[in-house]
Order: C-alpha cells, then sequence, then structure tokens
C-alpha cells in the first residue's frame, strides 16, 4: 500500500524551505558572485587547454614507474577542475580581506564544494571495478552536495516519506538507497580483502597450487556470504524472511541447475584430490595443451597453437585424462624408423642412441635405447625410445628434432633408408 500522506507531509515541508534558499540567492552580491563562478570556470577551461599539451610533453620527458604515470595521467585529467577550484580560492581569500563575509560567502561555498567533489574524484580511482567506482562516485558527489547545501536533512525526510507498505515491511525510496549503499561498500571491502588474499595465496610457497586455488575460492565465497549478512543487517534487515527462499532456491538448483552445481562440486573434488594444477599437462580427447587457470565451472587448457579450451569440470571426473606431469614430468616418446639390410644392426642401435642424446631436451636419465621391432619387406625396423622432462614444451617438435638428428647421424655414417621401389621390365613381343 502507497504511503501517499506520508510523502506529501514531508514535499510540503521542503518545497518552502527549498523556496526560502532561492530567494536568498536572488541579492545583487549573490548574482555577482554566481556570475564569477561562471567566469572562473570558462577561464579554467581555457587554461586547460593551453597547460595539458604542454603537461603531455612533459611527461613524455620522464622517467616514470606505472603508478607514478597513472598519478601523473589522473592529474592532468583534472587540470580544468583544479585550475576552477585555485581561482575561486584565491578569489575568496582576497574578498575576505578586502570585504564583508557575506559577500564571498558564495564564491567560498563553491571552493569548499569543489574541492571536496574532486578529492572524492581522485579517491574513487581506487575502486576498480568501473561500474562500482562510478556508482560511488555519484553517491558520494550527490550526498556531500545535499550535505554542504543544508538539503541532506530534508531530501531524507522526503525520501523516506516515498513509501509502500507490503504487509508488515515498510518499503521506502531511503531504505532502498541505503541498502545499495551499504551492500555495496560491503561487497567493495570484500573484493578488497579477496584480492589481498589471493596475492599472498599465489606468494605462498608452502602451499601446493590446488590448494592455493581451492583456498581462494574459499575465503571469496566466505567473504562475500559475510559481506552480504553484514550489509543487510546494518540496515535493519529482517534475515528469517530468506529462509521462504531457501525451498524455491533448492527447487531450481534441482531441476534447471543441476549441470552447474555438477561443475561446481566436480571442481571442489579435483582441487582436493589435487589429480590436475595448474601447470600441468593433459590429454583429454583430441586436446592437448597444459592447464592455465582451475574456475570454479571450467579448467582453462591452452594448446601448443595458443588455442584456449574450456573444459567443464565434470567432464575431467567422468572421462579417462591423461596427466603428462601428475607424479612426475617425466615423459617417454617413441619413434620408428628402418634401415636396409646391408646395415649393421648393432652400429645402427649405437648411432640412434647417440642421436637421440645430442637434442638439448632429451634427458641423459632414464637412458635413451633403441631395439629391432621387426624384419619388413625391405628393411630392417627399429624403435628409439628416449625421455623428457617439459611436456609443456611441447611433444611434436621434440620428435621433428630427434628425427632431424637421427638422420643427420645416419647420413654421415652412410647408413641407408630404404624406401619402396618398383621395377618394370619391358618385353618386346615377337610377331610369329
Amino acid at each position: 500500500m502507497l504511503e501517499i500522506s506520508d510523502f506529501i507531509e514531508a514535499y510540503e515541508a521542503f518545497v518552502p524551505w527549498a523556496r526560502n534558499w532561492l530567494n536568498t540567492m536572488s541579492s545583487p552580491w549573490r548574482l555577482g558572485q554566481i556570475a564569477f563562478v561562471g567566469v572562473a570556470f570558462f577561464a579554467a577551461w581555457i587554461i586547460r587547454r593551453q597547460l595539458t599539451p604542454r603537461f603531455n610533453i612533459w611527461m613524455r620527458g620522464l622517467t616514470l614507474t606505472n603508478r607514478r604515470a597513472r598519478f601523473l595521467i589522473l592529474i592532468r585529467d583534472r587540470i580544468r577542475w583544479l585550475v576552477f577550484v585555485l581561482i575561486l580560492w584565491i578569489a575568496a581569500l582576497v574578498l575576505a580581506e578586502v570585504t564583508w563575509p557575506s559577500r564571498s560567502y558564495l564564491i567560498r561555498f563553491v571552493a569548499e564544494l569543489s574541492t571536496a567533489l574532486v578529492a572524492l574524484s581522485i579517491i574513487s580511482r581506487l575502486i576498480r571495478n568501473q561500474l562500482v567506482r562510478r556508482t560511488v562516485r555519484w553517491a558520494a558527489w550527490i550526498t556531500v552536495t545535499l550535505w554542504m547545501t543544508g538539503f541532506f536533512d530534508e531530501t531524507v525526510a522526503l525520501l523516506d516519506g516515498a513509501a509502500i507498505r507490503l504487509g508488515e515491511t515498510r518499503l521506502s525510496a531511503l531504505l532502498i538507497l541505503q541498502t545499495m549503499l551499504s551492500v555495496g561498500i560491503t561487497i567493495f571491502l570484500a573484493s578488497w580483502l579477496s584480492g589481498e588474499a589471493r596475492v599472498r595465496l599465489m606468494r605462498n610457497e608452502e602451499l601446493s597450487p590446488s590448494m592455493r586455488v581451492l583456498s581462494e575460492k574459499l575465503i571469496t565465497v566466505l567473504l562475500y556470504g559475510l559481506a552480504l549478512v553484514i550489509g543487510l543487517q546494518f540496515i535493519g534487515f529482517d534475515l528469517t524472511t530468506l529462509t521462504v527462499l531457501s525451498g524455491a532456491i533448492g527447487l531450481g538448483l534441482g531441476f534447471g541447475l543441476q549441470k552447474v552445481v555438477s561443475n561446481l562440486v566436480s571442481g571442489v573434488i579435483l582441487l582436493l584430490d589435487k589429480s590436475i594444477k595448474p601447470g600441468d599437462v593433459i590429454s583429454l580427447g583430441d586436446t592437448f595443451g597444459w592447464i592455465s587457470g582451475l574456475g570454479a565451472r571450467y579448467v582453462s587448457v591452452v594448446t601448443r597453437d595458443g588455442r584456449e579450451y574450456l573444459i567443464p569440470n565434470e567432464d575431467l571426473i567422468t572421462n579417462q585424462v591423461v596427466n603428462w606431469s601428475h607424479s612426475s614430468k617425466l615423459v617417454r616418446l617413441d619413434i620408428f624408423f628402418g634401415v636396409s639390410y646391408d646395415s649393421d644392426p648393432h652400429a645402427v642401435r649405437k648411432i640412434a642412441v647417440e642421436a637421440a642424446n645430442s637434442v638439448s631436451r632429451v634427458q641423459a636419465e632414464p637412458k635413451a635405447v633403441c631395439h629391432i621391432v621387426g624384419f619388413g619387406d625391405s628393411s630392417i625396423d627399429f624403435i628409439l625410445r628416449f625421455w623428457i622432462d617439459d611436456p609443456s614444451g611441447g611433444l611434436t617438435n621434440i620428435r621433428g628434432n630427434v628425427y632431424l638428428a637421427l638422420w643427420d647421424a645416419l647420413k654421415a655414417n652412410e647408413v641407408e633408408i630404404p624406401f619402396p621401389r618398383r621395377d618394370i621390365t619391358v618385353v618386346e613381343r615377337s610377331d610369329g
């Protein structure tokens, strides 16, 4: 039910007060001060156009760190307002010395208000999220402006009067704004604390990569949940009313969010059993690459060609996954080749092992070995086995390098690599 009477009462008290405030602004001295403020703003705009190019040239000649560069850019983008504030303060101080305080009151008031707004604009840059930063900035600007102009209490009364009643709950515009502000501030603090915790966890070498990610996610969920509860309780919201929604949320999870919940639970299992972790090299079907990140819903796998696959956590639980670096980074690779029957197989085995060992990524331990695996139609078939300890560096390229080294070694030792040959005999037919 809409409470019109409270709103009308607050409105009727607000309008005469606002009208009286505007009437005080119509005196000649006040109008003169308003005109001076306009001239100061126009002068600041002209000075900004002259100073900004010179400021950019001065910045290019400096050797700046990222933090100092961001600070100077922050100042450069606000040169107009800084000059505007400086002009107003100089005028206010001069007028305060040569005339009555009332004849410089408005200029001093605009100088104080502009200083506060510029300071809030600079401070709000500490917030990284652009939407949150703009919301906080505008909310702070409006609040400070209302407070300094004396409209704050009347505006609060007006917003509190604009309300509707739903049963025993009274919902006003003031309550909605307080909710948005309190929840927004607590969530911002939770986001900042979560970022700090993430940085500290990633620097902790005593924790495994999986435990770092799990700890980070648990801390993030806990902080955001706590921020929401504190923000709602701060405005007096009765949290027991949320129990009504628990049944609907459970029903939604049971029907519409099965896959989402399954991926979330699978992600927690992957982190707890440490079967995969950031940096591991895995194969899943036709996808081969290393894990760049573990998300709440998916695992990010980057392949050698730069493609990034987002694989649902559930697939890593239910499907067969080859983890090339789970318990050890050592990986054995095999290549096959053949030589002609005129070659000495004992010498070929020695040549092949030496060729493999000449490649930089091939490990000395375990040792490379070469064995005969069969006698083909035109070649003696061999298998060359060697080990590497950096599968993230790629498998195809190391095979190619070993093949090239083997080719050069066989050529240098005059060992023939056979290839299929076909002999054609032309028979001449006689006429007889």
